[in-house]
């Protein structure tokens, strides 16, 4: 008898392992701790001309460009649709309507109707709006470029969107010149890009490889109502944002969230991080503003930024950032 139970008890025991061996494998493994404090700084050139994708995974700038190498950025996905101003070069468009694109127009109401790209990255606050089946022409203005210095003004007609392509036609603001442009969708860009005159640009890095851009942006103003230049940061669409204010760095954790909930706004992170003090005629970085990223492959860091200069030289963003 003893013998008969000692034996149903091992079996009840090998089959208790057997099972708890199934769900070890079934179960998440815990997150170990993912690293210490990363230390990174973005120099951005001369007259910040330059644009960084960033990287946090590994910690890493994964690509650099003059930011007037491109103009317009068009969605990538088969469904895709919008189309997006450069804001590093202070771009604008005026919709002058249904008009022959062949015919002369001016500039007239650029300044009082000419619009941005909201800097959230709101799709539905674009320049261009949904231009399909309009035939409207737009007049674009091309910005400036890292000494201020006009890039001109064209006109701009979309024709088509397909599952693979954009169509549209350019021409000077006298009517001359007109030229139809065919861009083809890049499937592994989120934004395929292009430069008005010369042809498609290689700017962004593939889908997924970048989690926000140093950049300069366009950011509008409302008192006074104006739109202006300003350095900062944008993340890629995907890319979920927290600020938590008045913090330390170390003691942030993602219970944080529960009361400063994510965004997924690109201007997130933004420009004030910093502001310009008269005083000393610098700009001082505000360290006490802490933001806790989620890319797009669900990991999640925590920033601040610590610096806008390096040797002496500004237009250098230095951030921490520490993987949660």
């Amino acid at each position: 008898m003893n013998t008969m139970r000692l034996r149903s008890l091992l079996a009840a025991l090998l089959a208790a392992c057997t099972f708890s061996s199934c769900l070890k494998e079934e179960l998440p493994v815990p997150k170990q701790p993912r690293g210490e404090a990363t230390t990174m700084t973005t120099c951005m050139g001369t007259g910040y001309q330059d644009q960084l994708w960033v990287d946090l995974a590994s910690a890493s700038i994964v690509s650099t460009n003059a930011y007037t190498a491109w103009d317009l950025a068009f969605e990538s996905a088969p469904d895709g649709w919008h189309v997006y101003l450069n804001g590093a070069k202070k771009m604008m468009a005026l919709n002058k309507g249904a008009v022959d694109i062949n015919q002369p127009h001016d500039t007239v109401g650029m300044g009082q109707y000419g619009r941005i790209d909201a800097p959230s990255g709101v799709p539905d606050s674009t320049a261009f709006g949904d231009w399909r089946g309009t035939n409207d022409v737009y007049i674009l203005d091309l910005g400036q470029n890292h000494l201020g210095q006009s890039m001109g003004r064209r006109k701009i007609r979309f024709m088509e969107v397909t599952a693979d392509h954009y169509r549209f036609e350019v021409a000077r603001l006298d009517g001359s010149q007109l030229t139809s442009v065919t861009v083809p969708k890049d499937p592994t860009r989120i934004h395929t890009c292009y430069k008005v005159g010369a042809e498609v640009a290689t700017i962004e890095p593939p889908r997924g490889a970048w989690d926000f851009v140093v950049t300069k942006y366009t950011h509008q103003f409302y008192d006074p109502y104006m739109p202006y230049l300003v350095t900062g940061v944008l993340t890629a669409p995907g890319v979920r944002v927290a600020v938590v204010p008045d913090a330390q760095l170390d003691l942030v954790t993602l219970a944080d969230t529960a009361s400063h909930p994510f965004s997924t706004e690109r201007d997130a992170i933004g420009y004030d991080w910093k502001y310009y003090s008269f005083e000393t005629s610098s700009y001082v970085v505000d360290r006490s503003k802490v933001y806790i990223i989620q890319d797009a492959d669900g990991d999640f860091f925590k920033l601040h930024f610590v610096d806008f200069y390096e040797q002496g030289r500004a237009g250098c963003p230095k951030f921490e950032v520490v993987p949660l």
